[in-house]
């Protein structure tokens, strides 16, 4: 017959693989965002260079290099994660075109998926790339939150 604490622990084992499957089924549930533990995100970066060109797009954090990719005018790139458990993901970017060369953190756990920040949480953070800075769309419609280069 097993124990009181064994069945405690079988229950409370339970109890957190439920909420944890329920977490993760929620991909495209934007109540949640911000909530839930590793919440799924989709960057997406477009070019919108007002001089036409094609941009560079080179996106790493600490565990993956996503390598280097082109990008074409009006074009896009992606990619997709989960925000760790202690809520520091961190992805930066390092973006070029001719003669220019610029960084910025294009996912920040504490901007990006925090219900406190200036632009809220975002699961499709979707970034316009321009000269003058990146600028990421808004889901409630409003105007979309812009940031200076970081170099």
């Amino acid at each position: 017959m097993a124990s009181s604490s064994n069945i405690h622990f079988i229950f409370v084992l339970i109890t957190f693989l439920t909420i944890l499957k329920t977490s993760l089924s929620f991909e495209n549930s934007s109540s949640v965002d911000g909530i839930l533990l590793f919440s799924p995100k989709h960057v997406v970066i477009t070019n919108k260079l007002v001089a036409q060109f094609g941009l560079l797009v080179h996106c790493k954090n600490k565990e993956t290099d996503l390598g280097v990719r082109s990008v074409l005018i009006d074009q896009s790139v992606d990619f997709r994660f989960r925000v760790n458990i202690r809520k520091t993901t961190n992805y930066s970017c390092i973006f070029s075109w001719p003669g220019i060369v610029r960084t910025f953190d294009i996912f920040r756990a504490d901007r990006d998926d925090s219900s406190t920040s200036k632009c809220g949480i975002c699961s499709e953070c979707i970034w316009y790339i321009s000269e003058s800075g990146p600028c990421r769309i808004r889901r409630d419609g409003g105007p979309p939150c812009c940031f200076p280069w970081s170099s």
